[in-house]
């Protein structure tokens, strides 16, 4: 909820800082062109009348800004971008306008933060997201090394791929030509770094799960089936505050996971028969055989449960042959009469 006496909006770039601040007393617009100096941004806000709240698009420029005006008390809102409000004909866009434009979202409380992560919690999300990136180089190393041997006919068959005996496989092949041999040599090269600098990563990952900050999430994820150590870490440190999803009862803003047993019958060692699906609708409250019972039905014209007459589209299909149509009134239709 916007308290303050000014809102300020900031587009944030790497070599300049476009501020716009509205003074919700008096109407007066401040306008400016900053470096991207915490310091002189503050020292740029101290100057406009107070208290003042801030807010700017989160983007490549990170959290640091937010950080130092937290750190001396002023209130920094990161927006998302992706869900800013904008006029349908707006299309011009320029620093100053998207300045402007966040000031006066501020004052009407018509935005959708994010969440400003610790500086521990983004150092672990810049580790996870790095061992993403070399998962994906090394996928295409291996691409590169194995198509180079396809194109000259040569398929590995001897089990399962980037194994142990897979490598020992790559490593004696040799080529007669120079060229093609130099070529063989880079791309296994960097399959071997590759995954080297991918198991320094995993080890990094592996120890920093064993913090007190994110064991006790990275334990509890690990519970489920499927959930490794790596892939529970990446949930924690990207999600971070598991506290933000609090949705009501009736329109939950979380997703919900729920623990099913897994019967089968050869598990549990008893079969249990199929009800065989009526081939006719019946309406809501009605059973072919009484309830509780697997057997075959009882009645092939059944009685309703709710006021205890037979359903004349039931005792239509049961008194008919198989060979005529009937309606739904239980008589035969026109083109069965005429039949033979």
């Amino acid at each position: 909820m916007f308290v303050e006496r000014t809102s300020v909006g900031l587009d944030v770039h790497a070599r300049s800082v476009v501020a716009a601040a509205i003074d919700t007393a008096t109407g007066e617009l401040f306008r400016s062109r900053l470096c991207p100096d915490h310091e002189e941004v503050l020292r740029w806000l101290g100057e406009l009348p107070g208290p003042v709240a801030v807010a700017y698009e989160a983007g490549p420029t990170g959290f640091g800004l937010a950080r130092a005006l937290a750190a001396v008390g002023v209130r920094c809102e990161v927006v998302a971008p992706s869900k800013l409000q904008r006029p349908a004909g707006d299309r011009v866009k320029t620093d100053a306008k998207d300045a402007l434009h966040l000031a006066r979202l501020l004052r009407m409380d018509e935005f959708t933060g994010v969440r400003v992560p610790t500086e521990a919690e983004e150092a672990a999300r810049d580790l996870v997201r790095a061992r993403e990136d070399v998962r994906g180089e090394l996928m295409r190393a291996r691409h590169r090394t194995s198509k180079l041997l396809l194109r000259r006919g040569i398929v590995y068959s001897g089990g399962q791929g980037w194994s142990v005996a897979h490598h020992a496989w790559l490593r004696q092949q040799r080529f007669d030509l120079p060229g093609l041999q130099s070529a063989y040599d880079a791309a296994y090269e960097a399959v071997l770094l590759t995954e080297a600098r991918r198991d320094r990563l995993d080890k990094a990952i592996s120890e920093m799960a064993q913090d007190l900050v994110w064991s006790p999430v990275v334990t509890r994820l690990s519970c489920l089936r499927g959930v490794s150590t790596l892939t529970a870490f990446g949930l924690a440190v990207e999600i971070g505050d598991w506290h933000r999803f609090t949705g009501s009862p009736a329109r939950p803003s979380a997703p919900t996971w729920a623990w099913c047993p897994v019967s089968t019958p050869a598990a549990s060692g008893v079969v249990r028969a199929r009800s065989p699906r009526p081939a006719t609708p019946m309406p809501a409250g009605c059973s072919l055989r009484p309830p509780g019972t697997t057997g075959p039905d009882i009645d092939p014209a059944p009685r309703c449960k709710l006021g205890g007459t037979r359903h004349p589209q039931l005792h239509a299909h049961a008194a008919m042959p198989a060979t005529t149509a009937c309606t739904s009134a239980g008589t035969r239709s026109p083109s069965a009469r005429s039949g033979p």
